[in-house]
């Protein structure tokens, strides 16, 4: 048997956290068996589902590195093969027409509520004659269900879940305007796309009940289900915008990876003994539903930070360069030089050791692109404004300037010999050093910076600032 699975959202938003989970598992599922992943669109609800929406969901799967196989399949284009499905039942006897008003279904509900009994439609014209039926009254089409026995669901992550029939009343396939409903769309499109594997979230589970009747009455094929936990906020609560149920285009702005993301994802309700970084090739092959726990998962807005620090680390660093370049060109107000570029790129090993999501790597990569004069942050300027410090500084970029080799080791070295020299630390130049090139007393290893800035911008970031007026000076002048 070939393994299709599908992922199926409704475009009536953003693609969530959670539907970015579902889709990730059905990829892997699919993947790891060599089989298919499958895109369709549940636009059905055509007074919420927009365009903008669905290029969202498009642009949020692509972004998630979750390729579909084939054209993704747009769910009220098939109306009319929804329809027909529902037709051919009608023939058959397995469905009939209900005439029962809007006004009679309310009334039924209130009684069956004051009566504190289950509110289920009870069949009022499912063995009635169609010479009963009134003329010219709009119908709805019913699935004849069955009315004794149980249904029973093979889960592959639930277990066998079972329901009595009487539980369950016979639902609406079409409407009195003739359109199909959202249980029989799904249900002949995972039909008709030979989906072998339904894999979503465990609130999908009691309409799995239905949708087996309805396979049965078909004649077709139950494909196999796998209903997922649902992913909770980090108090156990229902997850919400304030645990980070965002879409997941709003993890890529702020700095996320795809690669964590997957990652992480995977390890929400999945697992693989005690591992936690789990690459995407592992994962295609490790990846099985005997795995997926039944208790609900917590997003851990913290972990994910952490892992995707780990992923920057080991990202390309000309991709990271990429990445932090229209971030840099925001805050700069202007377009950065191919120069600008090579030099950010060339100095991204120190910046991705400290930096955890690609938004931070920007704010920590700005002073290579800053124009001179370089603004300094409080503690720098405090550190510029001894006297001292600026006379050591003006020294040690006199011995430098002439230096042959301008690289990290030497100009290091240099340092150090310019310090013991005066019976001090390393330390007493490296500070100064790092306020005039950083503008800020944090930085990347600061000889790392000298070499990446190269002679001509070290030295004129220097000069900047050991001559710039000090305020005691500016005052007295």
């Amino acid at each position: 048997m070939t393994v299709v699975t599908r992922f199926a959202p409704s475009p009536t938003g953003f693609l969530h956290i959670g539907g970015g989970r579902t889709a990730l598992f059905n990829w892997l599922f699919a993947r790891h068996h060599g089989g298919k992943f499958l895109l369709r669109i549940e636009d059905t609800d055509r007074a919420r589902s927009t365009p903008e929406a669905v290029d969202a969901i498009f642009d949020g799967i692509r972004w998630l590195g979750l390729d579909w196989d084939g054209e993704a399949v747009m769910q009220f284009a098939r109306a009319g093969r929804h329809a027909e499905v529902a037709r051919q039942l009608l023939t058959e006897g397995k469905a009939y027409r209900c005439y029962c008003s809007p006004d009679e279904l309310t009334a039924i509900r209130e009684e069956q509520r004051a009566r504190s009994l289950p509110m289920r439609y009870p069949g009022i014209w499912r063995d009635r004659p169609e010479a009963d039926a009134p003329a010219g009254v709009p119908f709805v089409v019913r699935l004849k269900a069955p009315a004794e026995g149980e249904t029973i669901i093979a889960d592959l992550v639930q277990g066998d879940v079972r329901v009595a029939n009487d539980q369950l009343d016979d639902m609406v396939l079409l409407r009195a305007d003739g359109t199909p409903t959202y249980m029989l769309s799904v249900v002949v499109d995972d039909h008709d796309m030979g989906i072998s594997h339904v894999i979503r979230g465990d609130d999908h589970l009691t309409n799995a009940f239905r949708q087996y009747q309805l396979y049965k009455a078909c004649g077709w094929e139950v494909p196999t289900f796998a209903h997922i936990p649902l992913i909770h906020g980090p108090d156990g609560a229902k997850l919400s915008k304030r645990h980070g149920a965002l879409g997941v285009d709003a993890y890529r702005d702020m700095g996320f990876l795809p690669e964590a993301m997957r990652n992480y994802l995977l390890r929400l309700g999945w697992s693989h003994g005690d591992d936690e970084i789990i690459a995407t090739e592992q994962a295609i092959e490790w990846f099985n539903l005997d795995s997926v726990g039944r208790s609900a998962s917590r997003f851990d807005f913290v972990k994910l930070t952490q892992l995707n620090g780990h992923y920057l680390r080991l990202a390309d660093d000309g991709r990271l360069t990429e990445l932090v370049r229209p971030l840099l060109e925001a805050r700069t107000g202007r377009p950065l030089t191919e120069a600008e570029a090579a030099r950010v790129q060339a100095g991204m090993t120190g910046l991705k050791e400290r930096a955890k999501t690609v938004v931070e790597l920007a704010d920590s990569a700005l002073f290579y692109v800053l124009l001179r004069p370089l603004a300094l942050d409080e503690k720098a300027a405090k550190t510029m404004a001894d006297a001292a410090a600026r006379t050591d500084l003006a020294e040690y970029a006199a011995l430098i300037a002439a230096q042959t080799d301008w690289n990290r080791a030497t100009l290091e070295e240099t340092a150090r010999v310019f310090t013991e020299a005066r019976g001090q630390k390393l330390g007493k130049i490296a500070q100064p050093l790092r306020a005039a090139l950083a503008g800020s007393s944090v930085s990347p290893p600061i000889f790392e910076v000298m070499e990446v800035l190269g002679r001509d911008e070290t030295l004129g970031r220097i000069t900047d600032a050991t001559t710039r007026a000090q305020p005691s000076e500016s005052t007295a002048a």
